[in-house]
C-alpha cells in the first residue's frame, strides 16, 4: 500500500505564509519589519548615531566650558534657592512614590499604604541613577518580595508604574508644544507647526488611554493573545494627574536653582527632553546628557553657560544624588531587619530538627 503523501509549496524564499485557515499572508509590510533579521542592526544604528550626535554635543561644550568660572557659580547659588529646590526635589519624590499607590490599588496586594509608599520612595532614586532594570524592577522586586508579594503581583505593580509615569508626561509634552518653542541647537531648528504637531500628537496618547479606560470599565484589553490590565477612569484620570504633577515638580526645582531667570516653561522643557534623551542613550542618570540639553536650551547671552551648568549640577545633587544616599541606607537598614528577623526562625527550625 503506497504511503499518501502531502504536495506543499516548500518554498521558502519568498515573502507569504499560509496560516491555520488555508489563507496567506504577506510578511514583507512595515508592520513585519521587526522580525526582519536586518530590523536589530537598523535599530541599533540609529541608537548609536542618536549616540555619537549627543556625544559629539556634550564634547564640543565641554571644551568651551569656563570650569573655575563653574565653580564659582555653584558657590554663588543662594541657600535659599537650594533649601527650596531641595523641598520640591523631596516632594517629587514623594509623588512618584504614590504611583505604587494605583499599582496596590490595581494589583490588590495587601501591604499597607504606608509599606507601599515607603517601596516606591526607595527605588525611585536607584531607577534614576542605575537605571529602570536595577531600580524599577530590581530593587522594588526584592523590596515586595521580602513581604510576601508574588511575582506576578509585583510586575503588575511595577507595569502600572511605569504607565502612570509617561502618562503624565505625554500630557504635558502636549501643552508645552503650546508654550514654548526650542531655539535653534547646532544650526538645526523646528518650525511652531512642526513642534506644535508633534506635541498635540503626544498630548493625544493619555488621553485616548483614559478614554480606554472608560470603554473598557476596568477590563483588561487583549491585544494578539496578551491581556493588559487596565483601571477604571477615575483611576485613569488620577494616573494622568499625579504623573504630570511628579514632571512639574522637578521642572520647579530646576527653575528654582536657575533662580528664574529662564521661563519656568524652558526649564521643564530641559527636563523632559533630557529625560528621553537619557533613556534612548542608556547612560545611568542621564550623566551628561541633561548637562548637554540644558546648556543648549537655556544659556543665552544675558545667562551664561557657566551659570547654567552650575544649576544644573545643583539640579542633580539635589535630585539625584541626594536621595540615592537616602535610598541606599533606608534600602540597608530593610535588608538588616529582614535578615535579624529570618535568623531567630531558622535557629527555632534547626531545635525543632534536633
Amino acid at each position: 500500500m503506497a504511503t499518501p503523501t502531502l504536495l506543499a509549496d516548500t518554498d521558502t524564499t519568498g515573502t507569504d505564509a499560509t496560516d491555520k485557515s488555508g489563507r496567506v499572508s504577506r510578511t514583507s509590510g512595515w508592520r513585519h519589519w521587526p522580525q526582519q533579521a536586518w530590523w536589530p542592526w537598523a535599530t541599533r544604528g540609529v541608537a548609536a548615531a542618536f549616540f555619537a550626535a549627543v556625544a559629539w554635543l556634550i564634547f564640543q561644550q565641554a571644551r568651551t566650558v569656563d570650569w573655575p568660572a563653574v565653580l564659582q557659580a555653584l558657590r554663588d547659588l543662594p541657600a535659599t534657592a537650594l533649601v527650596v529646590a531641595g523641598g520640591l526635589a523631596l516632594l517629587s519624590h514623594f509623588t512618584y512614590g504614590t504611583y505604587d499607590w494605583v499599582g496596590r490599588y490595581c494589583s490588590g496586594h495587601r501591604l499597607t499604604r504606608a509599606t507601599t509608599l515607603g517601596i516606591g520612595m526607595t527605588s525611585y532614586p536607584f531607577t534614576l541613577n542605575l537605571g529602570s532594570l536595577i531600580g524599577g524592577v530590581g530593587v522594588r522586586y526584592r523590596l515586595y518580595a521580602r513581604r510576601g508579594v508574588d511575582p506576578g503581583t509585583i510586575g503588575q505593580v511595577v507595569g502600572t508604574s511605569i504607565v502612570t509615569n509617561w502618562v503624565g508626561y505625554l500630557l504635558l509634552a502636549g501643552a508645552l508644544a503650546w508654550l514654548w518653542q526650542p531655539p535653534a541647537v547646532a544650526g538645526w531648528a523646528v518650525t511652531p507647526w512642526q513642534w506644535r504637531l508633534g506635541g498635540t500628537v503626544l498630548g493625544c496618547l493619555p488621553l485616548a488611554y483614559v478614554a480606554v479606560c472608560v470603554l473598557r470599565s476596568g477590563r483588561a484589553l487583549t491585544l494578539r493573545g496578551h491581556e493588559f490590565p487596565l483601571p477604571r477612569w477615575p483611576v485613569a484620570l488620577w494616573q494622568v494627574a499625579v504623573s504630570a504633577a511628579n514632571w512639574m515638580l522637578m521642572g520647579a526645582a530646576l527653575w528654582m536653582v536657575l533662580q528664574s531667570q529662564v521661563s519656568y516653561p524652558a526649564a521643564l522643557a530641559t527636563v523632559l527632553l533630557g529625560a528621553v534623551a537619557g533613556l534612548v542613550l542608556r547612560v545611568p542618570a542621564g550623566l551628561g546628557v541633561l548637562e548637554a540639553v540644558g546648556v543648549a536650551l537655556l544659556a543665552t547671552k544675558a545667562l551664561g553657560q557657566e551659570e547654567v551648568l552650575a544649576a544644573l549640577l545643583a539640579y542633580r545633587a539635589l535630585y539625584y544624588f541626594g536621595p540615592l544616599v537616602l535610598a541606599a541606607v533606608a534600602f540597608g537598614v530593610a535588608e538588616l531587619r529582614w535578615r535579624q528577623q529570618a535568623n531567630p526562625d531558622a535557629e527555632s527550625a534547626t531545635e525543632q530538627k534536633i
